[in-house]
């Protein structure tokens, strides 16, 4: 049973939280790891699926979520602030109606795909539109955060960090051991940082981290990761010299042959930035017989703009067999 524990019950003894600090949690964590056959037959290698899709919120955003949340509740928040393209929206608002905060999400104008504002304004998220880019945005969040009117639930904030790093555990646990490569998407590098963090702490060895970024940061098709300037960039770059984590450039139309490839292959619909994760690997070359984890970050469902251009529509038929038959082929 404890493998079905949340974060905080699973590894609070690893967590900077306080013991007896509120709790805040919807169940995140213990996510599946499953193996991707026919993708591992054709690149040679040993390749499973760590869905972080399959956290409350539809994203591995809620692992840090979790703590950071817990910790400005008992710190005395009132409310929480971020950032974001989408994902962190989504978390922050939803663990924040869980304790009773209010959620202020700023979000750059037109740039956060529909299935992520429909999730942070359900839960009571008061969205404002930026007009400017993420990285203002974020800017404009931090000043707030250290006016201490608000916590900054952004992955600046340290404990975001140590929640997301519990994923490096729970890979590691049902393993037996760190994969021989993990790869990932590269938006603004604190899932990255994350992974290290937490393969550092395990202490088993660290795997061969590929970190896979759009190739136009600022407009790929990939919204999660559309974000110009990387907040973690120089933690990263530590983690290329430290730990020789490759980071590798993928196009759009390599991150779209993925997710129709994760989707078609392997029944694994993901938002098109977690498929970066099996584009970036392919073009790292794995060596063949590698036993590998691709981290899918977030749910098909957050952009459905992605499966309307990028999908034949359905075919109307009538309610007739032989019709049917003949429209199937």
């Amino acid at each position: 049973m404890n493998g079905r524990l949340p974060v905080i019950a699973r590894y609070g003894d690893r967590l900077p939280l306080a013991p007896g600090a509120p709790v805040v949690s919807l169940g995140e964590g213990s996510t599946p790891l499953i193996p991707a056959p026919r993708i591992s037959e054709r690149l040679g290698i040993e390749l499973f699926l760590k869905l972080e899709s399959a956290n409350p919120t539809g994203s591995f955003k809620d692992r840090g979520m979790t703590v950071a949340v817990s910790q400005a509740v008992a710190d005395g928040a009132c409310a929480v602030i971020c950032a974001s393209t989408g994902n962190t929206a989504a978390s922050a608002a939803a663990y924040a109606a869980r304790a009773g905060l209010v959620a202020v999400i700023l979000q750059p104008a037109g740039a956060v795909a529909l299935g992520k504002l429909m999730q942070a304004r359900a839960v009571g998220g008061r969205l404002l539109e930026v007009r400017g880019s993420f990285d203002q945005a974020l800017a404009a969040a931090r000043e707030l955060g250290r006016r201490g009117t608000y916590a900054l639930v952004n992955s600046l904030n340290p404990d975001r960090i140590e929640g997301q790093k519990t994923a490096a555990f729970e890979i590691a646990e049902e393993l037996g051991a760190p994969p021989e490569i993990l790869s990932l998407p590269y938006g603004g590098g604190g899932n990255t940082v994350a992974y290290v963090k937490g393969f550092e702490e395990w202490g088993a060895g660290m795997p061969k981290i590929v970190s896979g970024q759009a190739a136009q940061r600022a407009s790929t098709v990939a919204s999660a990761i559309r974000i110009a300037e990387p907040v973690h960039q120089n933690e990263v770059e530590t983690a290329v010299v430290r730990h020789g984590v490759e980071v590798v450039t993928v196009g759009d139309e390599a991150i779209l042959a993925a997710w129709r490839e994760l989707a078609e292959s392997e029944g694994v619909f993901c938002e098109p930035s977690s498929a970066a994760s099996v584009a970036a690997l392919e073009a790292s070359k794995p060596p063949r017989g590698a036993r590998v984890v691709c981290v899918i970050t977030g749910h098909g469902l957050k952009d459905p703009a992605t499966v309307e251009r990028s999908t034949p529509p359905p075919l109307v038929v009538d309610p007739d067999p032989d019709a049917i038959a003949e429209a199937v082929g």
